[in-house]
């Protein structure tokens, strides 16, 4: 319930309680600025115990997310959750953070690491055509568009099921 009663505009998948997209907007004062991702998210069976399924659905040029899959690399996420954090702390803390402090040294996707190390002011420009490209506004019940992200996740999180979901819900 937090998210939902949050700014974050926030549409449910298949009428499930624990998948659901976010608009997520860019950033302040970094080349995401002005841009919009529908960020892909499903909450595991023991969800806060167990972190969240996070992915962009639309395409992003940043070295810890794999482009083609939105998958993101993020130790707060993926080693380090606590059933402390909650989505709030994703949307506002953690996924603005990743996109203002990439980690180059630790990529999914070595070409935007290689250059936001070797030529900061091209991966800047290179960030900029993406968000004019593919960060843009959107209707998050649209499926046109739609990367293999939230396909993945499916696939990983297939033998889930919802009997917890109400208990998760009220993060959302």
């Amino acid at each position: 319930m937090k998210l939902m009663m949050s700014d974050h505009e926030v549409q449910m998948v298949k009428d499930s309680m624990s998948e659901f997209n976010v608009k997520f907007h860019g950033p302040k004062d970094t080349p995401y600025e002005g841009g919009v991702w529908k960020v892909h998210v499903e909450l595991p069976v023991n969800y806060p115990y167990k972190s969240p399924s996070i992915g962009f659905v639309n395409r992003m040029y940043h070295p810890n997310v794999d482009e083609s899959s939105g998958s993101v690399c993020l130790d707060v996420i993926n080693q380090s959750w606590s059933p402390m954090f909650d989505l709030i702390n994703v949307f506002e803390v953690f996924l603005p953070q990743l996109l203002t402090y990439p980690n180059p040294t630790d990529p999914l996707n070595g070409d935007a690491a290689a250059l936001m190390i070797h030529d900061p002011e091209k991966y800047a420009a290179k960030i900029r055509e993406y968000v004019a490209s593919y960060g843009t506004d959107f209707d998050l019940g649209e499926e046109d568009g739609e990367s293999s992200a939230s396909e993945e996740m499916e696939d990983e999180d297939e033998d889930d099921d919802d009997d917890d979901a109400a208990g998760a819900m009220e993060d959302i």
